[in-house]
């Protein structure tokens, strides 16, 4: 004879019969952010660096499928307005900024020379990490870019390391740690909100929520699919952005950065966004439709929707083209430097390696 079971309590119930997780009616929240209020020439600039990550990004995929990059190679297409978004309110040289291996477009976003990125993914000597970091392990100290991380997750904890760097050194600065939906169930992210939250950490954890993970729906793949509540359980505030608006993306950054600064620890920023291509370069992507893709592309597009501000800016077609012009001209230089570059010395594999006498 079958052992009845315990009926499971319903959501609802479940939630009836306890309080809401870290609720605490004197504790401050941040205020509810509203869109950016950009001038005509932050619009532009917004444009030229969204559009320059695109332009890499397409010109990144086609020296991959050349064989001139080799290994993994992730691409940002679609999620430009994070980034440019994001980092346009940091200060480089003081707040610092780690990501997981989908990492082209930050460095883009924080000034790094188009050529030396480029020069990186094709393994090349004057690439930034001198050719041996690729695609997923690029790191410039001098611009507080600290990687590119290929193992999933691992960037949260390094990044709690920058905010309590911050803070022990008293310089001001801010960390901003990027990482995934798919990432955004592994264990390590959470000792690392709880650290940061108990020692109260200039840090801003941002979810780059582009759906899919490496190819599971975020519905299928999480039981709290909301990932912005993902830190009520350690009293981290967490606000639902369109991470396709760089406006929006840009008025939420400035509101993150208010409430770190102001001393009241940790904030997560989760970015709705999309990714256009698969998850890598060797990715099909058939676990959704193309016009699923193609229907983001026509109602969501970040660099359109930001040509569509510059417009209402009074900003002509002519000066949008000239734009686009220049960036052609600037990634098709990079792409030049890059295959023309010489590659390392095979010396250079024993430098900056640790190697044990036993």
């Amino acid at each position: 004879m079958a052992k009845p079971t315990t009926p499971r309590p319903t959501r609802a119930k479940a939630q009836a019969a306890a309080p809401a997780a870290g609720a605490d009616h004197n504790r401050p929240r941040p205020d509810t952010p509203g869109d950016y209020k950009a001038s005509k020439e932050e619009l532009l600039e917004f444009y030229r660096q969204m559009v320059l990550i695109r332009r890499f990004e397409e010109k990144a995929g086609q020296l991959y499928g050349l064989g001139l990059i080799g290994g993994f190679c992730h691409l940002y297409i679609g999620q430009e307005a994070v980034a440019v978004g994001i980092q346009s309110a940091l200060q480089p040289g003081k707040d610092s900024v780690i990501t997981g291996y989908r990492d082209h477009g930050h460095m883009l976003a924080y000034g790094i020379d188009p050529k030396v990125i480029m020069a990186e993914l094709t393994g090349r000597e004057a690439g930034i990490s001198r050719g041996k970091g690729g695609s997923m392990h690029m790191f410039s100290v001098e611009h507080k870019f600290y990687g590119g991380h290929g193992i999933v997750g691992a960037q949260v904890s390094l990044g709690a390391g920058l905010g309590f760097a911050h803070k022990y050194n008293e310089d001001g600065g801010v960390c901003v740690a990027y990482f995934g939906d798919g990432a955004a169930n592994q264990g390590q992210v959470y000792e690392s909100f709880n650290m940061a939250e108990l020692w109260k950490l200039p840090i801003i954890f941002v979810i780059e929520n582009n759906q899919y993970a490496m190819g599971t729906s975020v519905n299928r793949s999480s039981a709290e699919d909301q990932l912005y509540r993902r830190g009520e359980s350690f009293r981290i505030p967490g606000i639902q952005v369109n991470g396709m608006d760089v406006l929006a993306v840009r008025g939420a950054t400035e509101e993150a950065l208010k409430w770190v600064q102001g001393g009241n620890g940790p904030i997560l920023l989760e970015m709705k966004t999309y990714r256009y291509r698969g998850h890598s370069m060797s990715d099909p992507a058939k676990y959704r439709s193309r016009e699923e893709v193609q229907a983001m592309r026509d109602k969501s597009d970040p660099i359109e929707g930001v040509k569509k501000y510059l417009t209402d800016a009074g900003v002509s077609e002519e000066e949008i083209k000239t734009i686009d012009q220049d960036i052609r001209k600037i990634v098709a230089e990079a792409a030049d430097f890059a295959e023309t570059s010489p590659e390392p010395d095979m010396a250079e594999l024993y430098t900056d390696v640790l190697v044990e006498q036993y």
